[in-house]
């Protein structure tokens, strides 16, 4: 099959030794998408509405932070904390804190709810889901339209949870009975086997520890907890 625009990530990834090839994407898009944000990009004011609307997660912000461009980060955090003090400042003067219902229960502050939705939204978040979902649907048409990819596919090293969740998701979604009982079949023993691989190898980890086997190869378990944790959490440790 011809490699397009979505297919060359999805094939440089499957081409690696990795855990979780969507991770790998994911990790690559998250980059990219940090690069974006603290090039130009940061002074154009269309996504300077969106980013003082949204701001940034936890993650996402130390990431900005830990790149050193502390002009840029400043502009953004100056213009977001401007947008949210505004709101916050006008939604607390007209909320009414005794005020209660019908029943006599105080009604839900509004504000809480602007808070809470600003606490779970990232502007970075928002970029890289919108085209990591292409990226899922690339996987299964790969599959479904290539044979030399199913069978890369079919010889990677699994996936984490998460990703193994997310293709089983859209596979049921958008796959008919039998393209979906084949891919899932696959789908299943490529999870299953590489989960058990590492964990096996995560409890030779642990065995080492124990005097009886200090003169035992380590074999391939010095970096086990590392891959466990991309399987379990979809995080590369370095």
């Amino acid at each position: 099959m011809k490699e397009q625009l979505y297919t060359i990530p999805v094939n440089d990834a499957f081409n690696e030794p990795c855990e979780c090839p969507l991770c790998k994407i994911y990790d690559n898009l998250e980059q990219e998408s940090i690069d974006f944000m603290l090039g130009p990009s940061y002074m154009e004011d269309d996504i300077r509405m969106e980013t003082n609307k949204t701001g940034f997660c936890t993650k996402h912000i130390k990431q900005l932070y830990d790149r050193q461009n502390r002009l840029g980060i400043a502009l953004m955090l100056h213009t977001h904390m401007k947008h949210t003090g505004e709101h916050i400042e006008k939604m607390a003067k007209s909320c009414n804190s005794s005020k209660k219902s019908l029943f006599g229960k105080k009604e839900k502050s509004p504000l809480i709810d602007y808070i809470k939705e600003i606490e779970n939204s990232c502007y970075i978040c928002n970029r890289i889901e919108n085209v990591f979902d292409r990226y899922i649907k690339t996987v299964i048409h790969c599959y479904t339209h290539d044979d030399d990819f199913k069978k890369k596919f079919n010889e990677s090293k699994g996936f984490c949870t998460k990703h193994y969740g997310m293709l089983y998701e859209y596979a049921e979604k958008t796959l008919n009975s039998s393209a979906l009982n084949n891919f899932i079949s696959d789908l299943n023993d490529i999870y299953i086997n590489n989960f058990k691989r590492v964990t096996d190898e995560l409890e030779w980890f642990i065995d080492k520890f124990d005097y009886k086997n200090e003169n035992e190869p380590w074999k391939n378990s010095k970096d086990a907890i590392q891959r466990s944790i991309l399987k379990t959490n979809g995080l590369f440790i370095e």
